[in-house]
């Protein structure tokens, strides 16, 4: 079962209801996430509350990345398809997120999500 992390400020804000469906894909942060400096443009696109987090640098504060919740990301792509101010642009500007198999993620993460 998924591990319980506590999940920081900058973080999306919206639905708060569990999915109703199982996504094919899942937004996944690479290791090329930047956090944009604090004020990820990703998270302001994401339609689910808590859906992606900040993840603190210890090693390096201020600094630090952000994360996404396999078992609550829907698989909508905005958080790849727009920038700030409603720019629109072809994927994250550090190509931080990938969109991949929710099998895969299931793979990765351990165990298989519920929808």
């Amino acid at each position: 079962m998924p591990t319980v992390v506590e999940k920081m400020t900058p973080k999306s804000e919206g639905i708060m209801t569990p999915r109703k469906k199982r996504p094919k894909e899942i937004a996944v942060i690479t290791e090329c996430c930047t956090g944009c400096a604090g004020s990820p443009a990703c998270v302001e696109y994401c339609p689910v509350g808590d859906c992606m987090y900040w993840v603190p640098d210890e090693d390096h504060p201020p600094f630090g990345h952000i994360e996404v919740d396999p078992v609550l990301c829907i698989g909508c792509k905005k958080c790849t398809t727009k920038g700030p101010d409603g720019a629109f642009l072809d994927g994250c500007p550090w190509d931080a997120i990938d969109m991949v198999a929710t099998e895969l993620v299931e793979e990765r993460i351990g165990f298989k999500m519920p929808v």
